[in-house]
């Protein structure tokens, strides 16, 4: 809260305490001598405060001749000091300070924020130079770049709509799997680089899990088969993901249905209750067991599984949608099962919203969506033996299909 009495007060000492805090870091890496920099604490400070007193005045010329003199004696300096320290961070930052000031006037909590913010980087900058050149591979560098032109810069140029028969088709829709593929894979990767493998792609694939876990257990499949080191993590990532689906369709039954989750209350607990223990075991099972401890540093992610990974979905969509087109409002029980292969979630919202419109009962509702869920997991098995192979298959599908067998035993237990 700024205090009444006198902002101005209040704002003049926001510009100060933003100098003071840029000031203090670089008169810790302006050396000693005569070989030291030319701006430290004082001056930083003095150049926040003349840019609020700038707009104190109300005078934007003034602050425009304020920046045009900070820069020119930020030039004479960097000119000076050019052979002993070749970067130009010092001189950018004291222009930035100043603007900085200006805006603590108008903007107290944005100035304050960006100054901390500017001081947290300038300190950062051994530990950012080490990543960039230690830690950072180039694989990783392109990887970066290849998720950040898909996201940034492909995904806003597809347009959001449903094209083609029955309206299945949204390219939108298909290149946003492609990128969460290719982040699920970058998460993992970082995952494993910070924490190992023993533990780094469970605890990856279980939070990667709640985006998709279908596309988990396809990015984990993909890392088990290029790395066969790391394929019993991978595994419990890929079970782990599971968890998420259960937690996800309880969301959105609550959110379109309350009786409708209380009647699949049991078979969803009981489901995930499986799904944790099955992969948290296979989890510790590959922390006792001796193996490969060093961290991967090979590609992030596979851009053409990916592509193939939403093509596949692409395709399971469209077949769902003419089905339920074909067959109507009887064919509710195998248009579940059929829209199950690509989205367990969209039948279940499905199946919810009908409850709620009084077109079906609840005790109608509960069968539809466990048909759902389990062409669902048949999804994942058909994934799991695809992209990781057959060991990896062997691991992942008996938790998979224990999670299952636990919710139509959840089901079939009188409640």
């Amino acid at each position: 809260m700024i205090p009444e009495a006198d902002p101005s007060w209040y704002r003049l000492g926001i510009a100060l305490g933003i100098g003071l805090l840029i000031g203090i870091e670089r008169e810790r890496r302006k050396g000693s001598g005569p070989v030291r920099a030319e701006a430290g604490m004082r001056t930083f400070s003095v150049v926040a405060l003349l840019g609020a007193v700038t707009m104190l005045l109300g005078s934007e010329l003034l602050l425009s001749v304020a920046i045009g003199g900070v820069a020119l004696l930020a030039a004479i300096g960097y000119r000076r000091g050019i052979k002993e320290d070749p970067g130009m961070t010092t001189e950018i930052t004291l222009i930035l300070t100043l603007l900085l000031g200006a805006l603590a006037m108008q903007e107290p909590p944005l100035a304050a924020a960006l100054g901390a913010g500017v001081a947290i980087l300038l300190a950062a900058r051994s530990r950012m130079h080490h990543f960039a050149k230690a830690v950072l591979t180039e694989r990783e560098f392109n990887d970066a770049l290849m998720l950040a032109a898909a996201t940034l810069v492909v995904l806003p140029l597809i347009p959001d709509r449903h094209i083609g028969p029955f309206d299945a088709i949204n390219l939108h829709t298909t290149w946003t799997i492609v990128v969460l593929m290719l982040g699920i894979g970058a998460a993992g990767h970082i995952a494993l680089r910070a924490i190992g493998p023993r533990f780094g792609l469970a605890i990856a694939g279980f939070a990667a899990g709640f985006v998709s876990s279908a596309a988990t257990i396809g990015s984990m499949g993909t890392k088990a088969r290029s790395h066969p080191e790391l394929l019993r993590s991978a595994a419990s990532g890929a079970v782990l993901s599971t968890i998420a689906t259960i937690v996800q369709m309880a969301i959105v039954l609550a959110a379109t249905s309350m009786d409708t989750l209380q009647a699949m209350a049991l078979p969803l607990a009981c489901a995930g209750a499986t799904s944790m223990a099955y992969g948290t075991l296979s989890m510790f099972l590959n922390a006792a067991a001796p193996g490969n401890t060093q961290n991967d540093t090979g590609r992030a992610f596979s851009f053409s599984t990916a592509l193939l990974f939403a093509l596949t979905i692409t395709v399971v969509v469209f077949a769902s949608a003419a089905i339920v087109e074909w067959l109507g409002a009887p064919g509710l029980l195998p248009a579940a099962a059929i829209t199950g292969f690509a989205d367990t979630h969209s039948t279940a919202i499905s199946v919810a919203s009908l409850v709620t419109a009084g077109k079906i009962t609840v005790a109608e509702s509960t069968l539809p969506i466990l048909l759902g869920l389990t062409t669902n997991t048949i999804t994942k098995v058909v994934i799991a033996a695809i992209n990781g192979g057959q060991r990896y298959a062997m691991q992942v599908i008996p938790g998979l299909l224990l999670t299952i067998a636990a919710a139509w035993l959840g089901w079939m237990l009188p409640q």
